[in-house]
């Protein structure tokens, strides 16, 4: 590879991310704007009337679509800025925000699609949280790495994240009776299916890191 082509194909990974960046961000800001105006968060399909403006925050920043959007809005800008970075925080960072993203897409589009039905606005931004941003992180990951990055450390340290995630998640539940998403709600199924359901997506956690992890040695090199 030429320095051109490589200086070529940095400028186009600065702009992907770019891209990934923008769209979440903006997505990100109209979504607090209109809960924070009592319209529609698009991550519950049971709506949010009659609880206050802290709450609905509260709410929306539980969801783990939310936040594994937020990790892949930093992963995006700090790739757009540095795509030669580096680091083991910012190892468990970038795999924590593919992971999340994808656990995001892949459960959103065959478990929960059917059970929301936005309009307007809402329609976009439903579509940059769980279609446009899973896909284009993928998609970046796969052209433009970096990688390799997968290394047995930053594996065991990117669950703190998801253990936290799911310990708030039931306890917040337990201490206000609202749970983030329908299959882990204790109050309708009882503890021991949503522990099984919980259960189901860190299988699929770890059947996407069983995928992820020789990729990321077997495809090409990416460093920049």
């Amino acid at each position: 590879m030429t320095q051109a082509t490589d200086t070529g194909r940095g400028v186009v990974c600065r702009a992907w991310y770019a891209v990934l960046a923008l769209v979440i961000a903006v997505a990100m800001v109209i979504q607090i704007v209109v809960l924070v105006r009592a319209g529609t968060d698009v991550n519950t399909a049971t709506g949010e009337s009659g609880v206050g403006v802290a709450v609905r925050l509260a709410r929306l920043f539980s969801y783990f679509t939310i936040q594994s959007n937020l990790l892949t809005l930093v992963l995006a800008i700090s790739l757009a800025l540095a795509p030669a970075r580096d680091g083991r925080g910012w190892r468990v960072l970038h795999a924590d925000a593919l992971l999340g993203i994808f656990i995001t897409g892949l459960v959103f589009g065959t478990v929960l699609a059917s059970l929301v039905h936005h309009h307007g606005i809402a329609v976009w931004l439903n579509a940059a949280f769980h279609y446009f941003a899973p896909a284009w992180a993928l998609a970046g990951w796969l052209l433009f790495g970096p990688r390799p990055r997968l290394d047995w450390a930053t594996l065991g340290w990117l669950f703190v994240w998801p253990v936290l995630w799911i310990v708030y998640t039931f306890a917040h539940g337990a201490a206000t009776g609202w749970y983030p998403y329908p299959f882990l709600d204790v109050t309708t199924h009882g503890y021991a299916i949503a522990c099984r359901n919980t259960g189901a997506v860190i299988l699929l956690a770890l059947i996407l890191l069983a995928i992820m992890r020789p990729l990321d040695r077997r495809l090409p090199t990416v460093t920049w």
